[in-house]
């Protein structure tokens, strides 16, 4: 099975290009830059990635972005995501971008953008890899920050492919982003929001009634709610589910307790993606064994979920057409 998992053609929705930092990358950017990190080795690294939810996540993986300084930090970071993600048999990636996070530390919305630009370009070229760049709000944050950034990204605005909402759920209700989801749609710019992981049903009805989103990151609660999971399927609304996300961040104790076998049973538009894969355990492939040794699916479930992330894409219908040929000859 591994390696009909390894070569279906994949394409992974929910990424944070900041959570694939991976402890080596980590400790040689900080000496590239002269970053003081409190970790003597890899191993030290790894060994604090032992998280309680996700604030203690959040508190490691901000920690962790601050050795995140040039362009050429920012081209190293994804160019090095995206060669891991080639050799799992990925094909397209959707980078979700924090660029409060780092302007929070003074470096420019222009380092982010042109740094992770040139590996977007290079990925293409060199791994027949497409991508799609969604700029992520930081919902802990003050939604008027978030609406300047949206205004401030204006010479981006072109290569934008949606706009997201992410970081601490709890106590940040998608409702307070309305303004700033308002003024993206006048932009043209699709929606996604992560709603549902540790919020309540109620933030995913919010996510699709006041960001009007196209996908919900996560929403595993959804179940909570059965007219929800009607709407959700009768919409045919995608869920980005992170499986060992979800087990890291102790949304689920163990990958067996997990409510994917029961969101599949209910008929919703499903894919599987890595979230921040630096931190939780693995890429895509990880995610898929993963889950092929916790539910025992078929070949079959495994194609529908990748046909699912293909169809919900943002890339071209000529690549869409493309990717969903070379899938038929995997089965």
């Amino acid at each position: 099975m591994r390696d009909f998992l390894k070569r279906l053609p994949k394409a992974e929705l929910h990424l944070h290009i900041e959570g694939t930092l991976e402890p080596e990358l980590m400790m040689a950017l900080a000496e590239r830059n002269g970053v003081s990190l409190p970790y003597a080795s890899e191993d030290e690294v790894r060994a604090a990635y032992d998280f309680e939810d996700l604030q203690s996540f959040l508190d490691l993986y901000y920690q962790g972005m601050s050795v995140l300084r040039t362009e050429r930090d920012f081209h190293d970071l994804a160019m090095d995501y995206f060669q891991r993600a080639h050799a799992e048999g990925v094909v397209h990636v959707e980078l979700h971008v924090d660029p409060q996070a780092h302007l929070a530390r003074g470096v420019c919305l222009e380092t982010v953008m042109e740094g992770l630009g040139q590996a977007r370009r290079r990925a293409e070229r060199e791994l027949d890899m497409s991508t799609a760049l969604i700029m992520a709000f930081l919902r802990d944050r003050p939604a008027e920050e978030a609406m300047r950034l949206l205004e401030r990204a204006e010479p981006y605005w072109e290569i934008l492919d949606a706009v997201g909402l992410d970081s601490a759920e709890l106590g940040h209700p998608p409702a307070k982003f309305a303004e700033v989801f308002q003024r993206a749609r006048a932009l043209g710019l699709p929606r996604v929001a992560h709603a549902g992981e540790e919020g309540p049903p109620e933030y995913i009805r919010e996510a699709l009634d006041v960001l009007d989103v196209c996908r919900v990151d996560h929403g595993v609660r959804c179940l909570e709610d059965p007219e929800l999971v009607a709407r959700l399927r009768e919409q045919g609304t995608v869920l980005t589910v992170c499986p060992l996300s979800n087990l890291r961040l102790k949304v689920v104790e163990r990958l067996d307790d997990h409510p994917l076998p029961e969101l599949l049973k209910s008929g919703l538009n499903l894919t599987l993606n890595s979230d921040d894969p630096a931190y939780f355990g693995g890429g895509m492939l990880e995610n898929f064994e993963a889950c092929q040794r916790a539910f025992d699916w078929s070949r079959g479930t495994f194609i529908d979920l990748a046909r699912n992330a293909i169809d919900a894409a943002f890339m071209s219908e000529t690549r869409r057409t493309e990717l969903l040929e070379r899938l038929k000859t995997c089965g």
